[in-house]
């Protein structure tokens, strides 16, 4: 028995029928076609799937679609800003934050969280941060000094509004 399920996906309203058990992974890639969310574990252990639920950084691949109706979802593709990439995306690109590429919008959407929550994170703070996100190609180096870059070009234009 299909129910239906009202969500905000990156700013647009969608209402659709979608079976109890769909997962929200497969919501966003199959039916949104929103493939910037990768599928890389099944069991929420590698973040390859992280999306942010009303602010909030989530895995989604083993939360329900039906359990996101009423919410506030953001996803990879909704970072970037009239065709200006977000300061992670951008940190990410100058800083070689990425190799395969396959684990960053996970760790891009978990590193939106953890700047929301802690603008000025230190080193040790990005690594904990990141705990639950899985980079097998990079050593994940780069990925705190993409993270680093990001937080101080969001500090800066916070400083001189």
């Amino acid at each position: 028995m299909a129910t239906t399920i009202n969500v905000t996906v990156n700013g647009k309203s969608y209402s659709h029928e979608v079976e109890p058990r769909l997962l929200l992974v497969h919501y966003l890639r199959d039916v949104l076609r929103l493939t910037g969310t990768h599928i890389g574990c099944d069991t929420s252990n590698c973040g390859a799937c992280t999306i942010l639920i009303d602010g909030d950084a989530v895995k989604c691949c083993t939360m329900l679609a039906v359990q996101a109706d009423g919410c506030e979802v953001t996803t990879i593709e909704g970072l970037s800003q009239n065709g200006e990439l977000h300061p992670l995306q951008e940190g990410f690109r100058e800083e070689h934050g990425l190799q395969c590429g396959f684990c960053t919008p996970g760790m891009i959407m978990t590193a939106t969280n953890l700047l929301k929550n802690n603008p000025n994170p230190s080193e040790k703070e990005i690594r904990e941060g990141l705990d639950g996100n899985f980079c097998r190609c990079t050593g994940y180096h780069n990925i705190v000094k993409s993270i680093q870059y990001a937080a101080n070009k969001i500090n800066q234009k916070e400083v001189a509004s």
